[in-house]
């Protein structure tokens, strides 16, 4: 398969593209946000310049704060596209200042992480900016090169290597666990080693291994703190910024204050099932592993997800469980409505618990098994 020619969700990217405003573009490394880019320059008509915040004078003069030299920088330019912004320090005040010398200008940054380039631009382009997130290759978008036959035959594959667009377009499952490998020792953890400061890139690599082994449980803080020999505030605060670099997302439990509801813990799953087989260094075939209710759940959580963001869907997601044990994997609240969702890789009938059903008698419940669950992500 060749990635490249799969259509990206927000191809073509011109239509986001506004006068006197920033596009900003967030995704993990590698989720292919440099060829969305050069898809843009390919197809655009405008007078661009392309920069990368990794060079060190862009970073003096986009980052200088000097109305002068920035004004002489983006002068003549229609559109000015910044990769890898957040490594350009006072880029939000940067590009401020483009958009407002030059209100006709459009100006496109992509960042692959949220928690450094968020905090530069956010206060100083309050309402002159639009945020768009790039995960990787979605069933959505493979759906306009791949029929529905060939996304089920392709299943398999999908829940051990994900769908990063270089594991797609790799001709064996070797160049695929090497790819994932290289990925997950040499790029995943970059931005938030640089940026934050962090001393130990080992404790990081074994807490997202512990993580990687509790997909779909719930997780206490206290416990990974205790494993890791780090203090609960430290657990906290690396969690958050891997949530915030796009390669794990948590799950809060839902209530409406029933006394047997669990809300106090969170579950964590992978941005790409792919990089989670990875930490874990299991590639084996699905008729031989014990974890495939795992792999099943995370994949669903993250293919819906991608096709709400994509569709501009939005909803309070958690999943729902009790003190018996009763639980429900997805519960999506959306217009005043509650719509559950029971992932199962093989059940044929599925009742929903009574608990939810007698304390929230007007939502939907339904289960997602291998026989429909392209309706749900597609």
């Amino acid at each position: 398969m060749n990635a490249k020619l799969i259509q990206r969700a927000y191809e073509p990217l011109e239509k986001y593209l506004a006068k006197g405003k920033v596009l900003v573009i967030y995704g993990a490394r590698r989720v292919g946000k440099s060829t969305l880019l050069s898809n843009l320059i390919r197809g655009t008509q405008l007078k661009y310049r392309l920069d990368n915040g990794d060079d060190i004078e862009i970073q003096r003069v986009v980052g200088s704060q000097s109305a002068k030299q920035i004004e002489e920088y983006a002068s003549g330019y229609d559109l000015i596209i910044i990769d890898e912004a957040q490594n350009i320090p006072n880029i939000g005040i940067g590009l401020k200042i483009m958009v407002d010398r030059f209100p006709d200008l459009m100006v496109v940054a992509t960042g692959s992480s949220s928690f450094d380039l968020s905090n530069k631009i956010g206060e100083p382009l309050v309402g002159r900016q639009r945020i768009l997130k790039l995960f990787p290759i979605s069933h959505k978008e493979l759906n306009t090169e791949l029929n529905s036959f060939d996304l089920r035959q392709g299943l398999e594959n999908y829940l051990l290597f994900g769908s990063y667009p270089e594991v797609l377009t790799s001709a064996t499952a070797t160049e695929k666990i090497e790819y994932l490998h290289q990925l997950t020792n040499s790029y995943l953890l970059k931005d938030i080693l640089a940026l934050e400061n962090i001393r130990s890139p080992r404790t990081l690599q074994d807490l997202l291994r512990l993580l990687a082994y509790q997909v779909g449980s719930e997780v206490s803080l206290h416990e990974l703190a205790k494993q890791l020999r780090i203090d609960i505030k430290t657990v906290a605060r690396y969690l958050d910024l891997l949530e915030k670099s796009f390669i794990i997302l948590s799950l809060g439990g839902f209530s409406r204050n029933l006394r047997t509801e669990v809300t106090s813990m969170k579950k964590y799953f992978f941005i790409d099932i792919g990089i989670r087989n990875a930490l874990i260094n299991n590639f084996n075939a699905l008729s031989v592993r014990n974890d495939v209710g795992q792999l099943w759940e995370n994949f669903l959580l993250v293919e819906r997800l991608k096709k709400k963001q994509y569709a501009s869907i939005f909803s309070n997601d958690y999943f729902w469980r009790t003190y018996s044990q009763k639980e429900i994997d997805l519960i999506e609240e959306r217009d005043g409505k509650l719509t559950a969702y029971e992932f199962k890789w093989s059940a044929k009938k599925y009742k929903a618990p009574k608990e939810w059903l007698s304390n929230y008698p007007g939502s939907d419940v339904n289960l997602i098994t291998q026989e429909n669950y392209l309706d749900l992500i597609l």
